[in-house]
């Protein structure tokens, strides 16, 4: 569609459609009921249904200039919802702390290219709103940019408070190595500007970039650029380099960074982790000078449960937030976790607070005034990206600190205890007491350890169960990753296949992905206790029930890679089934057990090599 047609086509928008369409959210059960919006509400900004010219809206960013005037940028996508065709960079403006939008603009027009990747930073001191983006040849189908992909940061600012905005600026003459030949992003996050210590008003946000060596991608790069001139000049600060082997496989990965500013002055810089074969989708660091060097190599988040996907951090108060889906393999469920601890640790997804249950991705968030935050997010019931949403929330509408929850013993060497959710209790055991589960929210969940990935060796896992359920699926134990690619291992009843089952998923190399599966004829739901085991040894994967051996060839690789990692007993990993039943004396070894410590139900197994051991006994401390 000729750029003279759209533009005559978005001038015809009504305000009610300017204003967006109202939403009433996808509420967890402890906020208030969609009437009261005092503490929550949102609205559609961006859909192509409603923002005529345009096929898809995607990669949301938003920031609050000095006069308050809330901007929230997007990609509008011309053709179709392709990362690398005909994109223009949008914006919407509103002066009423997100109550009402304004008409779409279009900051920066693609024409056929691609102008993407929305970095904005505010100058509080001058009131110029700043734009980085990535500029590269766009294409006429829905692929991928060909690689090296011919990516270029430039710059647009504005000095009327977002109404109108100069042309775009290369940089790539400033920020733009010759090794940096490439994959190139600026953000896509807001920037920021910091208020603290001797480069306070320098403005920072981040890019991440790929170099070819003239027949491969052979390093990722993480960076932070930085102006103390107001955005006239810039400079490369910062960086993380990880190289990728020859075979393609490297360790970490991370891009799409967030930045926060910490009480303490330092920079808390968080990223998306994409296939790197340390444990997790998230990693981190911290620059403590401002963004000129980071004080550690990012570090990947094994226990921050969200699937590869960009986020973003905010500080509130004592409170540092970060939004991301919580579907630890699929960008579903938005969420806004709390850490209190400058971001060196973050909220388990029980006890986050839920946007939507909805299919969701990127997002950015912004102080909106009043002590009220705005979070700009992909959403959709189909896909998430069926649009962009704005939800404003205080900090009321988000849970509330929790205390520490109780625990039940780990009898490992060196473990700590395991904490018991949802209101767990105890129940008579095999041998003494064991817990049971409700199958709405109970679980027990270890915290995570260095020793608990087991790696792509031998090992043997074995409990008991007990339970009645004839539908739905019935989780025992679930250790690693969840998903059709993640490395993982999990043992439960599947009542209405009338078996029990276990499997492994691992990973070798860098994209090979292999599962096997051996299941027991017979779901066991009796309501008597079993003993079920699972051993990965001598080539096998063998299940063993009540003594009965079922095998099955096994498949190399690692069964606890690249994915977030947890360890949970009564519930899926992504908590999308629990466990209704009961379950006993938990041991997990880092070996094979003999055919005879098997046969005796493992209870007399020698502790060598054990890795995790819940007795299920007892549960100390309460809610």
């Amino acid at each position: 569609m000729p750029s003279s047609l759209r533009a005559r086509l978005r001038s015809t928008l009504t305000a009610a459609v300017a204003a967006g369409a109202l939403l009433a959210p996808t509420a967890p059960a402890h906020s208030q009921p969609a009437s009261a919006l005092s503490e929550f509400d949102q609205q559609v900004l961006f859909r192509a249904s409603q923002d005529p010219g345009y096929a898809c809206f995607r990669i949301p960013a938003i920031v609050r200039t000095t006069s308050g005037t809330l901007l929230a940028f997007a990609e509008g996508r011309v053709l179709n919802c392709g990362d690398a065709a005909d994109i223009d960079i949008v914006v919407k403006r509103s002066t009423d702390g997100g109550r009402t939008w304004g008409p779409l603009q279009v900051v920066t027009e693609g024409a056929g290219d691609t102008h993407g990747n929305p970095a904005p930073v505010v100058d509080r001191r001058t009131g110029r709103i700043l734009l980085a983006e990535t500029f590269n040849t766009g294409r006429t189908d829905a692929g991928n940019c060909s690689v090296p992909c011919d990516r270029t940061p430039h710059l647009q600012y504005s000095d009327d408070d977002g109404r109108t905005w100069s042309q775009p600026r290369d940089l790539s003459d400033e920020i733009l190595p010759e090794h940096w030949n490439s994959w190139y992003a600026t953000g896509p996050v807001h920037g920021i500007q910091l208020t603290r210590g001797k480069h306070a008003g320098r403005l920072v946000f981040g890019v991440n970039t790929e170099t070819w060596n003239g027949s491969r991608i052979s390093a990722n790069h993480a960076a932070l650029v930085v102006s103390d001139d107001g955005g006239d000049s810039w400079r490369v600060g910062a960086t993380d380099t990880w190289p990728i082997g020859q075979d393609g496989v490297f360790r970490q990965k991370p891009s799409e960074v967030t930045l926060t500013e910490r009480s303490d002055g330092a920079l808390l810089v968080s990223g998306r982790e994409q296939d790197g074969t340390d444990l997790g989708h998230r990693s981190q660091t911290v620059s403590r000078d401002g963004g000129d060097t980071f004080a550690t190599p990012f570090r990947g988040l094994p226990d921050l449960y969200t699937p590869q996907v960009q986020g973003a951090t905010l500080r509130l108060g004592g409170r540092m937030l970060l939004s991301a889906p919580a579907d630890p393999d699929r960008r579903r469920t938005m969420m806004v976790r709390s850490s209190y601890d400058g971001g060196r640790t973050w909220e388990s997804v029980d006890r986050g607070t839920v946007v939507t249950t909805d299919w969701s991705g990127y997002s950015d968030m912004a102080a909106v005034g009043g002590g009220a935050v705005g979070l700009l997010y992909e959403g959709g019931a189909v896909d998430a990206r069926d649009e962009i949403r704005f939800a404003r929330f205080t900090e009321d509408w988000l849970k509330p600190r929790r205390g520490a929850d109780p625990t039940t013993r780990d009898a490992a060497a060196g473990a700590r205890p395991a904490a018991v959710l949802g209101g767990a209790g105890r129940t008579a055991g095999v041998r003494g007491g064991a817990l049971s589960f409700d199958g709405t929210d109970d679980a027990v969940r270890l915290p995570y350890r260095s020793r608990l990935p087991l790696g792509d060796g031998d090992f043997t896992a074995s409990l008991h169960f007990r339970y009645t359920a004839t539908t739905g699926e019935q989780p025992f134990l679930w250790m690693g990753g969840i998903g059709t690619t993640q490395p993982q291992i999990w043992l439960r009843g599947e009542p209405a296949g009338n078996r029990v089952r276990g499997l492994i998923t691992t990973r070798s190399g860098a994209t090979t992905v292999r599962s096997a599966s051996v299941s027991a004829d017979g779901a066991r739901n009796d309501g008597r206790w079993h003993h079920l085991a699972l051993r990965r040894g001598g080539g096998r994967l063998t299940l063993f029930l009540d003594g009965e051996a079922i095998g099955t060839a096994d498949v190399p690789g690692s069964v606890s890679r690249n994915s977030p990692f947890g360890v949970h007993i009564g519930q899926r990993m992504d908590s999308r089934a629990f466990l209704t039943g009961a379950i006993d004396d938990v041991r997990v070894w880092g070996r094979a057990l003999s055919d005879e410590e098997l046969a005796a139900g493992a209870s007399g197994a020698a502790s060598r090599g054990t890795v995790l051991w819940l007795p299920m006994d007892q549960v100390s401390g309460s809610n």
